[in-house]
């Protein structure tokens, strides 16, 4: 289902929630796609754990053990629900698109841009299609929720030529799982258009399952309570309605 902002997946929620339209007990969306465009949909982002976050990918190392060097602890969701005894898990972003190990995906989608701008081969796949058995390997219980990121040259009538980026979610849950993904998917989209020389365009993002889980409820309540008239916190002010213009966001492209 095809929304243009954060509000129109915020509303989208709180109808759910008003009609109890529950699935399992999780509030869903499937198949939501949205011009990341803020920085939470639901609740306040933890500043000093993303910056964290962010410092341990680039370490390239798959072990909840290292984050607690940047964090000063290892987040309960890490430690308990996805690592083993060891501290070993499979999500660790920075190693899935800048290691060798995995493909050096990073550095193809750089090259692949350079060397054809119109290119729609640009992708960082963080997917595996292991994973089915990976996931569950040594006492782990990580599956990754990002399948993959597609990066587009295109021109903005605003910043001129930019990078965009399409993120495609296998599982995302709405609260801490996004505020937490979107801001390193916008350190890699500002990293790839430095590299490019380029300006930083939009982020559009694909989720197969968006979610809000039953102990976060309270927070679309304090949304349905606070003022209508409140925005979100922007990280782009750009809403992305120049897109179908610019080659992107008609059916046509969205069909693949």
């Amino acid at each position: 289902m095809l929304y243009s902002s954060i509000k129109d997946i915020q509303e989208k929620f709180v109808e759910l929630y008003e009609e109890d339209d529950k699935q399992y007990d999780t509030l869903e969306i499937l198949g939501a796609s949205f011009i990341a465009n803020a920085d939470s949909i639901f609740g306040t982002p933890n500043k000093q754990y993303r910056l964290a976050e962010v410092d341990w990918y680039d370490t390239q190392v798959r072990n909840v053990n290292k984050l607690q060097d940047f964090y000063g602890k290892i987040p309960v969701i890490w430690k308990t629900h996805a690592a083993n005894n060891a501290g070993d898990i499979n999500s660790n972003y920075g190693w899935m698109i800048y290691s060798k190990e995995n493909g050096s995906q990073y550095d193809f989608a750089l090259r692949e841009l350079k060397e054809n701008p119109n290119s729609r081969r640009a992708t960082m796949i963080y997917q595996n299609p292991f994973m089915h058995t990976e996931y569950r390997r040594d006492g782990i219980n990580d599956f990754c929720c990002t399948n993959a990121v597609t990066y587009y040259i295109k021109e903005d009538p605003n910043k001129g030529t930019v990078v965009n980026a399409v993120v495609q979610m296998r599982s995302n849950d709405a609260v801490f799982g996004y505020m937490n993904d979107v801001y390193w998917q916008r350190k890699v989209l500002d990293r790839l258009a430095i590299d490019l020389s380029l300006e930083s365009g939009i982020i559009i993002w694909q989720a197969q399952s968006l979610h809000v889980y039953p102990r976060h409820y309270h927070l679309i309540e304090e949304y349905i309570n606070q003022s209508y008239d409140e925005e979100p916190s922007n990280i782009d002010e750009d809403d992305g309605s120049w897109l179908a213009s610019a080659g992107m966001g008609t059916d046509e492209d969205y069909g693949g």
